[in-house]
């Protein structure tokens, strides 16, 4: 896929850059790669996912995280702030920044958490190497990281510049109505009830009054409702947002059903009439990205009885081939996919050389199948959880092939070499340092 759509071509790469793209086949290359009856995407780029390290490893870390990334045809991920300790401060940022080389095998940023504490840092901390941006939780949902009333969320957005990711949840609405899930017998499918509609619109609707009142660019993570649609569809000069495949694919209350607590995350799986205002969304064009949120945990702690059982499931490695088969089905294009998982995410947290196939941009692609049959299982997925809540399911479409920077680094479901991953540079803080004036508050 190339700016200008589907073309068959060749694709030359020097120094881990695209250097041509058309009809290649007198020159002279060190390698070449036969990618004749696939199909060559940029390589996806995962907005939102949870890697657990430092702290949690035993649910995830870097390396297991970005392997199952690079299998899943993902080559860069931006990792949330929600560790332990959080990822709030100049030294957590640079101590994760400092675990990439040589066990990342993909390119990867990390986001720095926003708390009432460091409002005021928020300015310089965006700006350091290897910071995707600032991440704020206004619902509370795994980790301490809590931004919950209106005057400190002001005070974050009056720091800094670059575009925040938003989790949009209410949290006096979650405590108030934190009952139905503690009921005697409550079971896991009352989740959507107690974290209902209105706690996130509640959230987005204030978030959205805020970055208004400060010029801030906002980036809504995980949209669920058909509610918060309406209202986004309104501040598209201020806001951007996101979806998930499973709030795209699964439904309450069958998920919860079949699931159990494997389909337990926040904010909720809705029921149909949401999934159905998503896909809307979706085909007119208001959604900007579609992201995972791979927020794994063990199968033993989601076995946990509810409401004890922790939030969040693994996706990293199925983003891809969920979707194309979204594109099998006739549900979007893969045209429409390329730039919600790759274009898209780029151009929204301004990622340099990255999310296109064009001449100079970095040589990160996936090369897909689109007739290959697959059926996921737990035994394929590399996460160090080693489950899925899409078990089971055919899918239609699949990566065969992924490249980091023109080298094959994953090829039918094997890791190819060492890692070599790097930190993401972002345009917005490169040109600061290039003038030599970085990001202030």
């Amino acid at each position: 896929m190339t700016p200008w759509g589907t073309v068959e071509a060749d694709l030359g790469v020097r120094d881990g850059r695209i250097a041509a793209l058309g009809s290649l086949g007198s020159c002279i290359a060190g390698e070449r790669f036969d990618a004749r009856g696939l199909h060559v995407l940029p390589g996806v780029i995962d907005t939102q996912v949870h890697f657990r390290e430092p702290g949690l490893e035993h649910k995830e870390t870097i390396a297991s995280g970005t392997a199952a990334a690079l299998l899943g045809g993902v080559t860069t991920v931006l990792d949330m702030p929600n560790t332990v300790p959080p990822t709030t401060t100049a030294d957590a940022l640079a101590d994760k920044v400092g675990r990439v080389h040589g066990r990342a095998w993909t390119d990867i940023a990390f986001f720095v958490g926003a708390t009432p504490e460091n409002a005021s840092t928020l300015g310089a901390l965006e700006g350091l190497p290897g910071c995707s941006g600032v991440k704020l939780f206004m619902g509370s949902s795994t980790g301490s990281l809590l931004v919950d009333d209106e005057a400190a969320l002001a005070e974050v957005m009056r720091h800094g510049r670059r575009r925040i990711a938003v989790h949009a949840e209410d949290e006096g609405r979650l405590v108030e109505r934190r009952h139905f899930a503690a009921a005697p017998g409550a079971g896991v499918g009352v989740h959507p009830v107690w974290r209902d509609e209105l706690s996130a619109l509640l959230a987005t609707e204030r978030c959205l009054r805020v970055a208004r009142r400060f010029g801030r660019r906002v980036h809504v993570l995980h949209v669920t409702t058909a509610e918060e649609l309406e209202v986004l569809e309104r501040h598209r000069d201020v806001a951007t947002f996101e979806v998930t495949p499973q709030h795209l694919t699964l439904a309450a209350p069958d998920c919860y059903e079949r699931l159990g607590t494997l389909a337990q995350m926040n904010p909720p799986i809705r029921d149909a009439r949401h999934r159905t205002a998503l896909w809307r969304a979706l085909r007119a064009g208001l959604v900007d990205v579609v992201g995972s949120d791979h927020a794994p945990h063990t199968r033993e702690e989601k076995a946990r009885p509810y409401p004890t059982s922790p939030s969040g499931m693994p996706g990293v490695q199925t983003l891809l081939p969920v979707m194309l088969t979204h594109v099998h089905e006739g549900r979007l294009s893969l045209a429409r996919l390329v730039d919600l998982v790759a274009t898209g995410p780029a151009r929204v947290y301004a990622m340099a050389r990255k999310g296109r196939i064009a001449v100079g941009a970095d040589a990160d692609l996936a090369c897909v199948d689109l007739t290959r049959r697959v059926r996921l299982t737990h035994a394929m997925m590399r996460s160090a959880c080693g489950w899925t809540p899409f078990h089971g399911l055919e899918v239609v479409g699949f990566p065969v092939a992924t490249l980091l920077r023109g080298r094959i680094a994953a090829r039918d479901g094997d890791l190819v070499g060492a890692p070599e991953g790097r930190p993401v540079v972002f345009e917005e803080t490169l040109a600061a340092r290039l003038a030599g004036d970085p990001p202030r508050s």
